[in-house]
C-alpha cells in the first residue's frame, strides 16, 4: 500500500487536518456516489493507548484500544485521530454469506471473519423479521481508499471532499469491520432516506444483540464528528455493542475520549 499516490493538495491537507471514516466514501463502485453528502465534522480526539479493560458500567474503566498500538482488535477505537499504521491490512478477510446490492465478488465485500459470521446472523435474524437487509460496502484497502479521497478532491476539492469523504488511514472500512447496510431493493443506499426505512429502525434495536452498533449515532456529531449515518455499522463484539446501545453512548463515550470539537 503506497501513499504517494494521493495528489500534492490531497497530500497536503492529510498532513495539516486528520480526518474519519465515512460511509459515502465507496459508493462509486455501485453506483457509487451517494445523492445525498453527509457532512463530517473536523476535529480532533484524544485516547488512551493501553488496552481496553473488561470491565463493566463505568466509562472511565474503559481504556481505548488505539488503531497505532492495537490495529487488528476486534475493540480497536478508528476515528480522525486514531490512525492506522501506513501497511496495515487485516488479515482474516472473508466473504460473509449475506445479499449485498451488487452482483460482484469484489474487496468490498469482504469482512474479517468474526464480524461476517455475526452480519450472517444478524441478516437471518432480520429476514425472519421480515426485514431484508443488503451490504452496500464493507471492506476497503487503504489504496481504494486513497482512490476513492483522490477522485472526490479532484471533483470538488479538498475542502469539501473533507465534508463527505474520509482521508486515508482513518476510515473504519479499512480495519474490515464495518460495513454500509441498506435494503435489498438498493433504495436509499448511503443515504439520508434510508434511516426512514423499519430496516433502519430494526437495525438500530437489534444490531447490540449480535456486536455491532450504529456508529454515527443521530445527535451525537460533536463527539464523533459525523453526521448521522443510519446505515454504517460497526462490529465490537457483543459485550461492547450492548453496553453502548443499553447506555445509549457513541465508541468514544464508551471509552472516556475527548469529543471531537467542530
Amino acid at each position: 500500500m503506497f501513499r504517494n499516490v494521493f495528489t500534492a493538495t490531497a497530500l497536503s491537507s492529510v498532513i495539516l487536518f486528520s480526518a474519519g471514516c465515512s460511509a459515502n466514501d465507496d459508493n462509486q463502485d455501485a453506483k457509487d456516489k451517494p445523492k445525498e453528502h453527509q457532512s463530517h465534522n473536523s476535529g480532533k480526539t484524544a485516547s488512551n493507548d493501553s488496552t481496553k479493560e473488561n470491565s463493566s458500567s463505568s466509562d472511565d474503566q474503559h481504556k481505548a484500544v488505539t488503531a497505532s498500538a492495537h490495529p487488528s482488535s476486534i475493540e480497536v477505537l478508528v476515528n480522525k485521530s486514531n490512525l492506522l499504521p501506513d501497511n496495515y491490512e487485516p488479515a482474516d478477510l472473508v466473504y460473509p454469506n449475506v445479499p449485498f446490492i451488487f452482483k460482484d465478488k469484489i474487496e468490498k465485500r469482504m469482512m474479517r471473519k468474526e464480524a461476517a459470521q455475526a452480519l450472517e446472523k444478524m441478516f437471518q435474524a432480520a429476514k425472519a423479521d421480515g426485514m431484508e437487509l443488503a451490504g452496500v460496502s464493507a471492506y476497503r484497502s487503504h489504496t481504494r481508499q486513497v482512490a476513492v479521497f483522490n477522485s472526490y478532491v479532484k471533483k470538488d476539492g479538498i475542502a469539501k471532499a473533507k465534508t463527505y469523504s474520509a482521508v486515508p488511514g482513518t476510515s473504519e472500512h479499512e480495519t474490515g469491520l464495518a460495513i454500509d447496510v441498506g435494503t435489498l431493493d438498493g433504495k436509499c443506499a448511503a443515504q439520508d432516506c434510508f434511516g426512514q426505512t423499519p430496516e433502519s429502525a430494526w437495525l438500530a434495536k437489534h444490531a447490540g444483540d449480535y456486536g455491532f452498533i450504529i456508529r454515527y449515532p443521530q445527535g451525537k456529531e460533536n463527539i464523533t464528528g459525523y453526521k448521522y449515518e443510519a446505515w454504517h455499522i460497526r462490529y465490537v463484539g457483543v459485550k461492547i455493542s450492548k453496553e453502548i446501545a443499553a447506555r445509549g453512548i457513541t465508541l468514544e463515550e464508551y471509552y472516556n475520549s475527548v469529543p471531537v470539537s467542530k
